[in-house]
């Protein structure tokens, strides 16, 4: 009994995970830490081996910690780097326990992963090519379309005050040509727009459709009416900087900063036209249908634009003054 007691707690005690960083800190150069668990003064038996190609600036320095000992080394791996090169864990595989692994490069790509006793060893990834890059933000952008309700909101706005398909591929390129301007001049960091103010002035650019939406179905005429064209690209300004904000936020890497711009604009147009042709579709297909709506029902979806604008506009004026937390 005293014996399993103890192997329980050996095993316990073993199953403390070791800790690998590297961080680039320039062109091939990367500072190394390495952390290995520490039990009744044994270190676990595990082994940290570097790519052949990495060779120490300086020597290791060695720390050590009530519970662990904490190398630190810098490395130089020639002008390719540590791209696809791997790091290896001689020993872990005899053990029960893992390695935690952080890897931050200079290009911006960070990431954690776990090396297990099954696999002792971790690869360092290469850059992604121009086309993973392109692809990878074609995504962000359609999701970012696909749960902006905001954005999708006013285009449905659009919709609904355009009367013709001429009228309608204007009025969206319109906005695309726009938004396309000021994603790229926010993005490019040329311009930037504070972003409370600006969630403000997107939720009134909703707001401002709404009686238009209901002037039209009056049979009254106005400006945004007669020139809906128009008024999209003044909007479509202004929602050009929310959608850089979500763009710069989700970690753009400087290196790749064209194609990633791209590929976003790319993806938010793809989510766009595919919500203008759904809404299309539906109304065709009720046409088709001969389905006969409820006059109220009929009506909801302008006064949706026009509520839902009204009470963002407020909401978001109030968190802008201060008036309601953010």
């Amino acid at each position: 009994m005293c014996l399993t007691a103890l192997a329980a707690r050996a095993l316990a005690h073993e199953a403390r995970p070791a800790y690998l960083e590297v961080k680039e800190t320039a062109p091939g150069r990367y500072d190394v830490l390495w952390r290995t668990p520490v039990l009744s003064g044994m270190r676990l038996p595990v082994l940290l081996q570097m790519p052949a190609s990495a060779k120490n600036v300086k020597e290791p320095t060695v720390q050590q910690l009530t519970d662990s000992l904490l190398e630190r080394r810098s490395v130089d791996a020639g002008p390719n780097g540590l791209a696809g090169q791997r790091i290896e864990f001689p020993g872990l595989q005899l053990t029960i326990t893992d390695v935690l692994v952080r890897v931050e490069l200079r290009d911006g790509r960070k990431w954690t992963t776990i090396v297990r006793p099954s696999q002792p060893w971790i690869e360092i990834a290469a850059p992604p090519g121009r086309l993973a890059v392109v692809g990878t933000y074609v995504v962000h952008g359609i999701r970012h379309i696909a749960f902006g309700a905001d954005h999708l909101l006013f285009v449905l706005g659009l919709l609904l005050i355009v009367k013709d398909r001429w009228t309608l591929v204007k009025t969206i390129t319109a906005f695309t040509v726009a938004h396309s301007i000021t994603l790229a001049i926010a993005t490019f960091g040329w311009a930037e727009a504070p972003i409370l103010p600006l969630n403000a002035a997107i939720a009134l650019s909703i707001f401002f459709l709404g009686p238009e939406i209901v002037r039209s179905w009056r049979g009254e005429t106005s400006f945004t009416i007669e020139h809906p064209w128009v008024v999209a690209f003044a909007f479509g300004l202004i929602h050009g900087f929310g959608f850089a904000s979500a763009l710069t936020s989700a970690g753009l890497p400087k290196a790749d900063l064209p194609l990633a711009l791209l590929g976003f604009n790319v993806g938010v147009e793809i989510g766009q036209v595919a919500f203008v042709l759904f809404v299309l579709l539906l109304e065709r297909s009720f046409r088709i249908l001969e389905v006969r709506w409820p006059r109220w029902a009929a009506a909801l979806p302008g006064y949706a634009v026009g509520t839902l604008g009204a009470f963002w506009f407020i909401q978001r004026t109030a968190i802008l003054f201060g008036w309601i937390p953010a």
